[in-house]
């Protein structure tokens, strides 16, 4: 068995996250209030916004599927800075620093080198070159709809050396995972996609992931949490509710919880883990699945 899991016991899957919802989690950003507020405190951030709101309304006339449209989207934005592309901050060390609180997380989590991991919207390996080197050869499987970052992904591993783990980089269309091995991947981890994707590809993504799940592996996602209204801004930020994403998760079979120990890193988006029920053939969570 994987070390155990320093979060502890797995939480009630209903309970609510601890602590009252902070301003930013309880705001409609698309509501007509908020954004007059926001102009008004943040005028010289008016014209980047404004550039969005045109960007969005082209590229949403050229492509009325959401993958195509992002994958539109990231190729904007990859073009101007890879590392504004992931994140919307230009800042290499602050690239650096987002992909080094991930890895730590999930190492302080039981990830071990024998692990296999699939990584959706592995971007250009902010965090995947971490995980790459840490795991052995092959044991790293990378997803992104973006050709655009993808070729900056390749461009990274050779940055840092890592040609000889062998990693997997494939560009997708979907989250169905069709092609992937059934009861494969002891980490299942999506970072800042959920936050970028509307319903119906989050649902698919749930109806599939057990499938390619190891017997006691988790799929840990961040998301935009809000506690008041449901909403997205553009086409490109959406923020739910908890009880939403867990229910979701209970309708294709998965167990679900809160993780309130990511709550105390400084990261504005909020994470769920699921896997599969015991009773449904998985293995008991939260220890890192059990692949040889």
């Amino acid at each position: 068995m994987a070390a155990a899991d320093p979060a502890g016991e797995a939480k009630n899957p209903s309970k609510k996250p601890s602590g009252k919802p902070s301003k930013d989690q309880s705001r409609n950003r698309r509501s007509l209030t908020h954004r007059a507020r926001y102009a008004l405190r943040h005028p010289r951030r008016v014209p980047a916004h404004a550039r969005r709101v045109v960007r969005d309304t082209w590229l949403r006339l050229k492509h009325r599927d959401h993958i195509a449209y992002y994958r539109a989207v990231m190729a904007a934005d990859t073009a101007r800075s890879p590392e504004a592309a992931v994140g919307h901050n230009p800042s290499v060390a602050k690239w650096e620093r987002i992909g080094r609180m991930q890895f730590d997380y999930l190492l302080g989590h039981g990830l071990e080198p024998r692990h296999r991991m699939l990584e959706i919207g592995c971007g250009n390996l902010r965090a995947g070159r971490l995980f790459i080197d840490h795991l052995d050869a092959g044991h790293y499987h990378g997803l992104d709809i973006s050709p655009a970052i993808l070729m900056e992904a390749q461009r990274t591993l050779a940055r840092e050396g890592l040609q000889s783990k062998l990693p997997y980089l494939t560009l997708v269309a979907d989250l169905s995972f069709s092609f992937l091995p059934d009861d494969h991947f002891d980490v299942v981890h999506a970072h800042s996609v959920f936050s970028h994707s509307p319903p119906y590809v989050i649902e698919q993504c749930l109806a599939h992931v057990g499938r390619v799940l190891a017997p006691g592996g988790f799929f840990d996602f961040t998301f935009g949490r809000t506690e008041g209204t449901e909403h997205q801004v553009l086409h490109e930020d959406f923020y739910y509710r908890t009880e939403t994403l867990i229910e979701l998760a209970r309708k294709h079979g998965l167990s679900a919880r809160f993780m309130d120990d990511w709550e105390e890193l400084p990261h504005r988006q909020s994470k769920i883990r699921v896997s599969v029920p015991k009773e449904a053939g998985g293995q008991a969570a939260p220890d890192v699945g059990g692949a040889p």
